[in-house]
């Protein structure tokens, strides 16, 4: 994967600026497009895609029982699946997560149920004997799972994705930025946090202010472009509730994120791995979109820009 060149650039002259700030943002877009493609085809990154295709995608009732149960629950998997697939074994003690879990069986094609309850049902279905049925969902029964946190072992592979570099001024700038930008934000303890492994979230609450609320972290650079992500999502995405649109509105906020961050002089190419996460759609979706990125970008860079050098 190449590595961002983070030296900062200046889009002060107001007669060139808009020219300057797309030539300038097409080509980060460019250097981002072509590591998420060497992202995808790493060792790394396939590892990770291996792991991840050993989780379930849990029901909405099923994701709604896991957090009712363990709030902070980020993976979850049964107890042999924790053993068998990723050397991991559940702590002693441990409380298990009940979900429900779909029961798979020879069913009849008539009344869809399995043969015992068949033969205690009022069908009268005869016309193939029960060994020649399908198999399909007849059921669920309670299965107990535990998340991550209540098991030890091997680690699970993990990306890299959190930028890097000195943003002590640039975080206090973007908290500053927020009332400008109408976004209200809140920087939420690690201990208080419960919004899984998400490192920020931005709540639409019309006709109130979009709230932004991150993860505190050590990593003040993470912390910084995570903030612009969110506040991307606040200027781009409200109102919109198509979920299919949902990965195409990570590519622009992660991109966001990404040219905000590389023009503060952060080192941003982790989001490479990020947006390779949604590599079901193609990276070239954040050049279609490049007029809403960069604008988008322009406007924290100019208000965040503001407030660093009032301080």
């Amino acid at each position: 994967m190449t590595t961002s060149d983070c030296s900062k650039v200046s889009f002060d002259d107001s007669d060139t600026r808009r020219e300057e700030m797309h030539s300038t943002m097409e080509g980060w877009v460019d250097d981002l497009i072509e590591d998420v493609d060497d992202a995808v085809s790493s060792e790394q990154f396939q590892e990770w895609l291996d792991v991840q295709s050993c989780f379930h995608d849990y029901s909405h009732r099923n994701t709604l029982l896991i957090k009712l149960q363990c709030p902070q629950a980020t993976r979850v998997a049964g107890y042999r699946t924790w053993q068998n697939e990723f050397d991991r074994h559940v702590k002693e003690g441990e409380t298990a997560i009940w979900i429900w879990a779909p029961i798979i069986a020879k069913q009849c094609p008539d009344c869809e149920n399995s043969l015992s309850y068949h033969e205690c049902s009022d069908c009268e279905y005869n016309e193939t004997p029960p060994d020649s049925w399908e198999k399909g969902l007849v059921g669920f029964r309670p299965a107990p799972v535990f998340d991550i946190s209540q098991t030890d072992g091997e680690p699970l592979p993990d990306l890299e994705t959190e930028a890097r570099g000195d943003a002590d001024e640039l975080v206090p700038a973007l908290l500053e930025a927020a009332d400008t930008l109408e976004v209200d934000v809140e920087v939420v303890p690690p201990q208080d946090w419960s919004h899984g492994n998400a490192k920020g979230v931005c709540e639409y609450r019309p006709p109130e202010r979009p709230r932004v609320a991150v993860q505190d972290r050590e990593n003040d650079a993470d912390l910084a472009v995570t903030l612009v992500h969110e506040y991307a999502h606040a200027l781009l995405h409200s109102g919109v509730d198509d979920e299919a649109e949902r990965s195409k509105r990570e590519l622009e906020a992660e991109a966001v994120g990404y040219i905000v961050g590389r023009y503060f002089e952060l080192d941003t190419s982790g989001s490479a791995f990020y947006l390779a996460a949604w590599h079901g759609d193609e990276p070239e979706t954040v050049l279609d979109r490049l007029e809403r990125i960069s604008s988008t970008a322009q406007e924290i860079i100019d208000i965040v820009s503001e407030e660093v050098d009032d301080e």
